[in-house]
């Protein structure tokens, strides 16, 4: 068992006890009153039911791993992406926060302790950062459907508030890379489950349920976080590709995808200068 979830109901139990919310009443919002975005939400809300409907894997909001025979794998390389991170965090502090990333996570972060280090984001490539983790980005492709793959970094005291995705059609995965102790002030909640972070070992979730994470210790924790297109039947499986590849269009994506362009261009021309740096 990857996580240590505190209810251990199984997974078809689970699902039926739990409801996935398709507004954000009492929940904090993670879109944009803008009317590109509220039109393309609505889309979203009806494409949401049909992928509750036509799921190969039931709607539970935590997965057991064997539902997915690939998270094996990755799992026995995690050693080799542990070994890309720690070089990466050599430069922690100059890693961007999320927020400075993807404007509208400043619903629910406003802080610099959540960082980031992207592979993937929605699907489009961050080349350079590939070229830094050539033996993760390796490993990352052998998740079917992959459209996100980053770094998560949440530093000492970081406690995001209960959110929910702004879609169903994904599924996500942390995989413990960094996971301090003490075990009972870093953990995840999934609807009504607690889990804990486990290095080497994955958790799967679906992130459109309600949820909440926090690091109450006073080390950083990192995993690698993995978004992947979830397996469904047609027709939601056509109707769910259509959206994956319009979402690419839409404003607040284009946005942070740009955001991140620029952070990178500053980053690597910082590592630039310092490697052509005179030495006396």
């Amino acid at each position: 068992m990857a996580s240590v979830p505190h209810d251990t109901a199984p997974q078809q139990e689970t699902a039926k006890a739990s409801r996935q919310t398709f507004g954000t009443a009492g929940i904090t919002p993670m879109s944009r009153p803008s009317l590109t975005t509220r039109l393309f939400m609505a889309i979203v809300a009806w494409a949401e039911r049909l992928n509750l409907a036509y799921s190969k894997v039931g709607n539970p909001p935590v997965y057991d791993n064997a539902t997915f025979p690939w998270v094996a794998e990755i799992e026995r390389e995690w050693p080799l992406i542990r070994a890309e991170l720690d070089r990466i965090l050599l430069r922690q502090s100059e890693l961007p926060s999320f927020q400075d990333i993807s404007t509208d996570v400043k619903t629910i972060s406003t802080d610099q302790r959540w960082k980031t280090f992207f592979l993937i984001g929605f699907g489009v490539k961050s080349e350079q950062n590939i070229r830094q983790c050539p033996e993760t980005w390796r490993i990352v492709q052998k998740i079917p459907g992959l459209k996100t793959a980053m770094f998560s970094i949440f530093e000492p005291g970081k406690h995001l508030p209960a959110h929910r995705g702004p879609y169903n059609g994904v599924l996500r995965l942390h995989l413990g890379l960094v996971v301090p102790e003490p075990r009972d002030k870093l953990a995840i909640r999934v609807d009504r489950q607690i889990c804990h972070w486990q290095e080497g070992k994955a958790l799967v979730f679906d992130d459109a349920y309600e949820h909440e994470a926090w690091n109450h210790t006073d080390k950083t924790r990192v995993v690698l976080f993995v978004d992947f297109v979830k397996p469904l039947r047609f027709p939601a499986r056509l109707v769910n590709w259509l959206l994956m590849n319009l979402a690419i269009f839409t404003p607040f994506i284009r946005e942070g995808l740009d955001n991140h362009k620029e952070w990178e261009k500053r980053f690597y021309a910082e590592a630039e200068a310092l490697r052509n740096r005179p030495r006396h």
